[in-house]
């Protein structure tokens, strides 16, 4: 029984600064419902891969198509439509500084045109409670947020406009582990609530392993390794090994107390 079209298919994608290549001949692909985590090491490509996906960097070579459809080379209307379809967390929040927090929930509504103020105020508000925040915190600035809040109004500003899919960069950086552990849990209950498909880069190894479904592995300018983490921790390669060592002594000795 064949597979359903992926919701993203980057195929033979080239990706060249100045003579240097960061990408070739790399393929990558990511089915509805998953959670599939991006890592590799510094220079590996895996930000430069993520904004290839959300068509803010155009690869030299080969395709990325979204929901079936080609990301670079159409109208700007077709390309405005598809970009809505997906939301993005950036790593460091990227709000808008002299926003208010209502503001930068609101800001790709009001981008749409089409909304009055009392149900763009009515969704805003939607947003900040399924973000698990409350109305009053509107009001706030940026500044006056601490780092697990600007990623909560983040995220509640990347599904502003429902999207099917979710980009996150590195979504528990700079939070301490209990900030990272609820913010973890909010993204688990907010992909099953609302049926999402997410791709996270992420160093992280507590995050990967609580989130992903499906690990990519991004080394020697291409996908080196991908499947469910279980799988992929074995796999024969240097990087591969130094980078999930801690997660099999981890595991090892979980074993060896049970």
């Amino acid at each position: 029984m064949s597979l359903p079209a992926p919701i993203i298919s980057v195929q033979g994608l080239g990706t060249r600064f100045g003579k240097h290549w960061v990408h070739r001949n790399l393929d990558f692909q990511v089915q509805s419902g998953e959670i599939v985590g991006l890592v590799g090491g510094s220079g590996s490509g895996k930000t430069t891969l993520l904004r290839q996906m959300i068509g803010l960097l155009q690869p030299d070579e080969g395709s990325v198509r979204v929901f079936g459809s080609p990301l670079f080379g159409q109208g700007r209307l077709a390309h405005r439509a598809l970009r809505r379809r997906f939301g993005v967390l950036f790593q460091q929040g990227a709000l808008f500084s002299a926003f208010t927090v209502f503001e930068n929930i609101a800001f790709p509504l009001r981008e749409l045109r089409l909304l009055d103020k009392e149900l763009i105020a009515e969704l805003v508000y939607l947003k900040l409670a399924q973000v698990e925040l409350h109305r009053h915190h509107g009001q706030l600035m940026p500044a006056e947020l601490s780092g697990g809040m600007i990623k909560r109004v983040a995220l509640a500003r990347a599904l502003a406009l429902e999207p099917e899919l979710l980009f996150l960069d590195e979504p528990t950086a700079g939070l301490d582990p209990d900030r990272s552990a609820r913010f973890i849990a909010l993204i688990r209950e907010l992909r099953s609530r609302l049926g999402l498909t997410v791709v996270l880069v992420t160093h992280d190894l507590d995050t990967l392993e609580a989130l992903a479904t499906r690990v990519a592995v991004l080394a020697e300018r291409r996908v080196i390794a991908e499947g469910p983490i279980e799988q992929v921790i074995d796999a024969d390669h240097p990087f591969i090994g130094n980078f999930f060592e801690p997660l099999r002594r981890r595991r090892k000795a979980s074993v060896q107390s049970a």
